[in-house]
This record gives C-alpha cells, sequence and structure tokens, in this order.
C-alpha cells in the first residue's frame, strides 16, 4: 500500500473546479478528472415551509479525496450551506447530523466544539457552491496523480423522515436524527479507489453515517434506508487520457 507524504499532496492536487449541468460547459485537459454526479429521483425533496407549503430543496452533500489509508488529504466540493452555516430554518441546530462522515475525516474542531465550519470561519470559495438542482460535474485538474487515490461523497436530505427515522425520535435513543429539524434518513456515503491506469470508475453506495452526527463511523444496516437510496442514480468518475 503506497502512502503519500506532505510533499506530494502538495504536488497532487493543483485546481478543482465545478458546474451544474445547465451552466457553462467545463473543458478538460488531458490528465483532468471529471466527477459526474447524476441526479436520483428524490434529488429534490419537499422541505416544508408554512401552511402546508413546500420547497423542492436539493440535497447537501460533499466530496472529498483520501489517500488509501483512509487519510483526509482534500475537500473537492461542499455545499455551501455547509461550508458557511447558511441555514435559514434550522432554529440554531448546527446540522452536526447532515455530513457527520465528512466532518469526522476533515476533522477540523471550531471553537463551539463542533466539526462544522461556521459563519466566522466558513470554507473557502473555491471548493463550495450552491446545492444544484440538477446533474452536478466537477472538473479536478492535477499536476501529478502517480499515487492511488480514494473518493469518497456523502449526501443527506433535511427532513427526510421514514417509519425508521421518525420526527419524533428522541436524542438518545439509536434512530434519532437531530429532531424536527434534522435529517431524518441517515446521509449515504459513496465511495472507491481511483488507479491511475483507469479510465472510468463508478462510486459504490458504502453505507450511511451516525444518524444524530455524533461519530464519523460508516454504517452498512441500510435495510430501513428508503428514499434516500434514489437521492443519486450515479458518480461516475472519468480520467481524461
Amino acid at each position: 500500500m503506497i502512502k503519500m507524504n506532505a510533499t506530494q499532496i502538495l504536488l497532487f492536487f493543483l485546481l478543482f473546479t465545478s458546474t451544474s449541468c445547465e451552466k457553462e460547459e467545463l473543458y478538460y485537459s488531458k490528465g483532468d478528472m471529471k466527477i459526474t454526479i447524476e441526479t436520483g429521483n428524490n434529488w429534490l425533496h419537499d422541505f416544508p415551509l408554512f401552511l402546508g407549503f413546500t420547497k423542492k430543496n436539493p440535497p447537501q452533500f460533499a466530496v472529498w479525496i483520501e489517500d488509501e489509508s483512509g487519510n483526509y488529504l482534500s475537500t473537492v466540493f461542499v455545499t455551501y450551506k455547509i461550508a458557511s452555516e447558511s441555514w435559514k430554518s434550522n432554529n440554531g441546530n448546527r446540522r452536526k447530523e447532515s455530513l457527520p462522515h465528512w466532518c469526522h475525516q476533515r476533522g477540523v474542531i471550531y471553537p463551539d466544539g463542533l466539526l462544522l465550519p461556521t459563519k466566522e470561519d466558513p470554507l473557502i470559495d473555491g471548493v463550495t457552491g450552491a446545492s444544484p438542482k440538477t446533474n452536478k460535474e466537477i472538473q479536478i485538474s492535477l499536476s501529478d496523480f502517480s499515487y492511488p487515490i480514494v473518493i469518497k461523497a456523502e449526501f443527506n436530505h433535511s427532513v427526510d423522515f421514514n417509519d425508521f427515522f421518525p420526527e419524533n425520535a428522541e436524542a438518545g435513543d439509536d434512530n434519532y436524527s437531530g429532531g424536527k429539524e434534522g435529517s431524518g434518513q441517515p446521509a449515504l456515503v459513496y465511495s472507491d479507489t481511483v488507479y491511475p491506469t483507469e479510465t472510468i470508475v463508478n462510486l459504490k453506495l458504502i453505507g450511511r453515517s451516525s444518524s444524530d452526527g455524533t461519530n464519523g463511523s460508516i454504517y452498512t444496516d441500510l435495510e430501513k434506508i428508503t428514499t434516500a437510496k434514489s437521492i443519486v442514480e450515479s458518480i461516475k468518475v472519468t480520467l481524461i487520457k
């Protein structure tokens, strides 16, 4: 198993850019990596507003890179609400249950003891963006790709309750997910290893995150996950040869 040292990591990452499919097309060069997220039937979710009105919300998600040993290297993309604590209807809930695996892998602790970026200390604009309402394409331009890397992606909807992860679950219960303004169904994590010799890799669903966000573990029991499995149709990584 190959491990990258700090110098190799710095040489490895050159540029991250992204676009939604309805926007200007990205242009790729030899050696670039393209990550294509194809939306599923439940990419847009009914978020309650008031008086019975709802809004179609896309999920919050993060895409990042690790080495083969599971060490976090860099975030490629994360939605703006997570990256800057810009929730509008969370009633002070920092939403630690939203993307807990990414948060714990990244491992940055903020002044309130949580692993989520804050309004005062958001992530840089280069890796953040609005949640797209359609397919998402992310470009990575690499200065050196001589080592296998692991690409991960984590997706979650707010208030995505089902019979197994209900709104009325209480703190301390195995199925508690943040309460009325929480997640409901926990975040799902997709992953695969990308080798320099490959051309196309499709990320696989490897499990779910902690429902209440208290740890960064991945759980493989997906029997109680329903509509969240169809937030994403596919995540394809293409190496431009």
